[in-house]
């Protein structure tokens, strides 16, 4: 070690000012708000390359936020919202859409209300917004892990071996659990050990042990159906995958499926019961079951096969079809999951996302305990609170030195 408690070979660069931990959305918003701030902003990346899972997630179409009222959004964050709530306040949906307008990326909004980039893609966006903070003075340092502090320095393995910064000011944005090959692999919780809430998956898929009938609609959307978890509903629609189902409808009631809610589906939630029932008595006698959801009710393909595959021999088909039990076996592993809950608990935290335990290091974005579903909810609160965890960091570094 040397005198002054680094590691013997590691450098501590005393002119950072400020530091990221974490090149995703919530750093990144972190750094231009600390750089906006006249900082001098290093931001750490232990991936050879920023957003990488920004950019996996705009491969289907970047959906940056939702355009509803205010109140329907924060209700998405469900016992988290109360904490949320000032950050969202303060950059919401709308400064959301602003913000990448402002980028000179042109937006839509979709019959649902999700908010997507015209490009549809990550890369554009994340393009001009890394020439933004090139020009406000932000280093970028890839291939950066945090290992922990020692003495008075943060260190990190880099290329060229170990490496301290003494910052001023650090935000922690290291994400979540999920994805670990994207960044996201939940290892920084071993560093707060006493306030790291267990990591669980969220927005994940759920196996069934599907029967040999079901092999032909692998990989068919279910669309026009209501799902139930609890009290929980969604009308979004999911994908029958050779193990289970994926897909945004799932998600939406995945946090309710997780916590032990049964699943049912309405295969017909625009018909009640009775006009179900008197459908099928209308049908003719001698067709087949399956011909019968096909004729009376002008069920897919994919929405018959489910049908059969979970109420065959029902007393009331009527009823079955408009509650049809899916039995699950469990969720997905959490490294397909694409976010998790769990992670720093807001207790642990001040107002402005310091940690009361040490002054001066914030944290912002997955890594903290809240989830939420896809649709624009995530990426807008990993923006909002790096964005806030980035205005008060820069707060913190103005206050004069002791002494």
């Amino acid at each position: 070690m040397q005198g002054d408690g680094t590691p013997q070979g590691a450098s501590v660069r005393a002119m950072t000012e400020a530091l990221v931990i974490g090149a995703g959305p919530a750093g990144l918003m972190a750094a231009e708000a600390m750089a906006g701030a006249g900082l001098r902003v290093t931001v750490a990346e232990a991936k050879p390359s920023v957003g990488r899972k920004l950019l996996m997630a705009g491969k289907s179409g970047l959906n940056l936020t939702r355009a509803e009222p205010f109140e329907a959004f924060m209700a998405a964050y469900g016992d988290r919202a109360g904490h949320l709530r000032p950050m969202l306040a303060a950059f919401g949906p709308d400064q959301v859409r602003h913000w990448a307008e402002g980028l000179g990326q042109p937006l839509f909004t979709g019959s649902t209300g999700r908010v997507f980039p015209r490009a549809m893609k990550a890369s554009p966006l994340l393009r001009a917004w890394l020439a933004r903070l090139d020009g406000l003075g932000v280093r970028i340092r890839t291939r950066w892990r945090w290992t922990g502090r020692d003495g008075r320095g943060v260190l990190f393995d880099t290329p060229e071996g170990a490496r301290a910064l003494a910052p001023r000011v650090t935000v922690l944005a290291c994400g979540g659990a999920s994805w670990a090959r994207l960044g996201s692999d939940g290892a920084w919780a071993a560093h707060f050990p006493a306030d790291v809430a267990p990591f669980r998956p969220a927005n994940m898929g759920f196996d069934i042990a599907w029967s040999a009938h079901m092999a032909p609609y692998r990989g068919q959307p279910v669309k026009g159906v209501a799902l139930h978890a609890g009290r929980a509903v969604s009308r979004g629609e999911f994908v029958i995958t050779a193990s289970g189902i994926e897909g945004g409808g799932i998600y939406e009631v995945s946090a309710a499926l997780r916590d032990g809610a049964a699943l049912t589906l309405d295969l017909l939630p625009d018909l009640g019961h009775d006009e179900i029932a008197a459908r099928l008595a209308r049908a003719r006698r001698g067709d087949s079951h399956g011909n019968r959801l096909r004729k009376a009710l002008r069920l897919s393909p994919v929405k018959s096969a489910l049908a059969m595959e979970f109420a065959r021999g029902a007393p009331d088909l009527a009823a079955a079809l408009k509650a049809l039990p899916v039995p699950l076996i469990g969720p997905r592993p959490m490294d397909q999951a694409i976010s998790t809950a769990g992670g720093l608990r807001f207790g642990a935290l001040d107002a402005g996302l310091m940690l009361r335990a040490r002054p001066g290091t914030f944290a912002a974005g997955e890594m903290l305990d809240w989830e939420a579903p896809t649709g624009g909810y995530l990426l807008t609160a990993c923006l909002a609170t790096g964005l806030w965890a980035g205005r008060h960091a820069a707060a913190w570094a103005a206050r004069p030195c002791p002494g």
